[in-house]
């Protein structure tokens, strides 16, 4: 599909998302895509070869299979008329993006913290959060919403866009096969630590750059809203790979700098206490209203990387 199009796409594909988020009556690929992995991981466990190496053909094929049938159905909408084309191209980007989905469930926890309370709250953020809630406050509360807000800027939206301007929807559809396929086998404990150390790995190259080019962008964002860019930059310069994840705490360093306040520290996963890197040591405690203006940077930042990603593909496609 030629470039413009492909910048038209992009253009209807983050509109719809900040239309409607991801409502639950509409098909989605991501659960194709979870359906599939939980339908083909036991038989590639069959395999007469080691868990790493079956785990690591699951997901390669998985991966592959996204990209090349999605290439195939954007060439044959293509070759029906090129609107065809741009028309598939929105929907699957559409289906990549989560920006406004990911601004309303932050906020229903704060809402819902406020209006409910503290038990009411837990129960909220447990939708959103791997660790255990039962004994947060409402500072951890919060800190936990700020924290999912970050690291899911990136996954949800940086990361896409990326990989949109890259090669078009195809390879963005690859790359949430990637994610899916983290947040599914991804884990280290004993059942995943070897079937899913590849699609971890793999997870972690394709966020790489994302994570990072995501620092300048919230920086500029933090600017415009807050004026503290500067922070942006110094915080995450200072703690950014301060995380377990290479690329989680780059965004939540950025977003520590932006509003002020410090996240990470100790937390307990699957009745574990986990002990993490403080990010943003000698910030504020975060407080319920920082979850609010997580979202307006979240979604300030989104808006960014859209006009970003945006130029760039102008810029291919003008040969600048």
């Amino acid at each position: 599909m030629p470039i413009d199009g492909l910048a038209l796409a992009l253009t209807l594909a983050v509109a719809l998302d900040m239309l409607l988020g991801d409502p639950l009556w509409l098909p989605h690929p991501v659960r194709w895509m979870g359906k599939a992995i939980e339908r083909l991981e036991p038989r590639f466990r069959l395999l007469p070869m080691r868990p790493l190496a079956s785990g690591a053909f699951m997901a390669a094929l998985l991966v592959a299979t996204v990209w090349m049938v999605c290439l195939l159905l954007v060439r044959l909408a293509a070759s029906v008329h090129p609107f065809a084309a741009i028309i598939l191209q929105t929907l699957m980007l559409y289906t990549c993006i989560s920006a406004r989905s990911l601004a309303e469930a932050a906020m229903n926890v704060g809402s819902t913290l406020a209006e409910s309370g503290l038990s009411a709250g837990r129960r909220a953020v447990s939708m959103i959060v791997g660790r255990e809630v039962d004994r947060l406050d409402q500072a951890g509360i919060a800190r936990a919403t700020v924290e999912t807000v970050a690291e899911n800027l990136v996954d949800g939206v940086v990361s896409p866009l990326f990989f949109a301007v890259l090669g078009g929807a195809p390879l963005a559809m690859a790359y949430k096969m990637v994610n899916t396929l983290d947040s599914m086998v991804g884990y280290k404990n004993d059942r995943y630590l070897l079937f899913g150390r590849f699609a971890a790995r793999m997870d972690d190259a394709a966020n790489f750059i994302p994570a990072r080019l995501s620092v300048p962008v919230i920086a500029l964002a933090a600017h415009l809203i807050n004026g503290r860019g500067r922070a942006v930059l110094k915080i995450a310069r200072r703690d950014g790979r301060a995380h377990p994840s290479p690329n989680a705490g780059f965004p939540e360093a950025a977003f520590a700098g932006a509003l002020g306040l410090w996240m990470g520290g100790p937390n307990r996963y699957h009745g574990r206490l986990v002990r993490k890197p403080v990010i943003g040591r000698g910030l504020s405690e975060a407080r319920p209203v920082h979850i609010r203006q997580a979202c307006r940077l979240m979604l300030a930042t989104s808006t960014i990387i859209y006009v970003v990603a945006a130029a760039a593909i102008l810029i291919q496609q003008t040969g600048l």
